[in-house]
């Protein structure tokens, strides 16, 4: 059985993970409007894996016999004024996610969960890749100063992005 306080704790992870989803299907919206395909594909992409991690943590607390408690979304952002200043708002809020994960093995050692302890392992790994990603596009994205054609091959690079669900056999957790 989970301690309330954690159940209460992974609850709120889920409300930050569906943000995610939605603040990253608002950026692919952004670049089809900016007639960057690539760039909201890789976006669209990072829309599904947020929502899977939001599920993932979902499930993990109906799996404890804890209680799901599912809250209004937040509204996230609609535009920005170029693709570097989508992705440096990307890999700020990733590391605000990394804060949140980082706060949720906090409670799990002060709750003694050492399941759940374990269970975070495979999100602070993930987070690490996340904030990798984002520091990655973000530093091309500077090289070619967001714009011609080094935009364009980036663009192009970004539409090989395949979605891996970590919700099937063989993903994730």
């Amino acid at each position: 059985m989970i301690t309330t306080k954690m159940e209460e704790a992974l609850n709120e992870q889920v409300n930050a993970e569906f943000y995610s989803s939605y603040l990253y299907l608002s950026m692919s919206a952004y670049f089809v409007r900016k007639n960057l395909p690539g760039f909201a594909h890789w976006m669209f992409i990072q829309t599904q894996e947020e929502a899977a991690h939001a599920l993932l943590f979902f499930n993990y607390v109906n799996e404890r016999g804890g209680n799901t408690n599912l809250s209004a979304i937040a509204q996230p952002n609609a535009d920005w004024e170029s693709p570097i200043h989508v992705f440096e708002a990307v890999l700020a809020h990733e590391q605000m996610v990394t804060g949140l994960i980082n706060n949720l093995m906090d409670v799990a050692i002060q709750e003694k969960d050492h399941t759940t302890n374990n269970r975070l392992q495979w999100f602070l790994k993930e987070q690490v890749e996340e904030e990798a990603n984002a520091t990655a596009i973000l530093e091309q994205l500077k090289i070619v100063e967001g714009k011609g054609q080094g935009l364009l091959l980036l663009d192009r690079e970004l539409q090989l992005r395949v979605f891996v669900n970590p919700l099937l056999p063989g993903g994730a957790v």
